[in-house]
């Protein structure tokens, strides 16, 4: 079997609120909830592919914090996605990939349809963003 693919994604964090972005494809994960990113390209490392997906997605340059949670098996164990907290250095986020965004604060993380595997990020999230 071959090994999963990293993914990653930006919990970027405006106070106590996040950023959320619905997927506008596939069909089939359209309309559901995740964190701005993507995969890690051969010879980048994981910061630098969240940088460039932050720039090719949202059209803002973004500082790299520390980890959410741990690992979490997506895409039926295809992937492997890490999730990182992130501040915005530049730029006004625009969905230039997704179908919309949405600042979310602790109490509102839940009115959204979040992707399963993005789900354990979640639940983490809400416990930081609310000490």
């Amino acid at each position: 079997m071959n090994e999963p693919k990293v993914v990653v994604g930006a919990a970027i964090r405006a106070g106590d609120r996040v950023l959320a972005a619905a997927r506008a494809y596939p069909p089939e994960l359209a309309g559901l909830w995740e964190f701005p990113g993507g995969k890690v390209e051969p010879g980048e490392t994981e910061t630098e592919a969240l940088v460039r997906e932050c720039r090719e997605e949202l059209g803002v340059a973004i500082a790299v914090g520390e980890r959410v949670g741990g690992d979490l098996a997506t895409g039926g164990g295809r992937y492997l996605l890490r999730v990182y907290f992130a501040e915005l250095t530049a730029g006004e986020p625009h969905a230039k990939e997704h179908a919309e965004l949405r600042w979310l604060g602790p109490a509102e993380l839940d009115s959204v349809p979040w992707l399963p595997g993005n789900r354990p990020a979640v639940e983490a999230l809400k416990a930081l963003l609310s000490a």
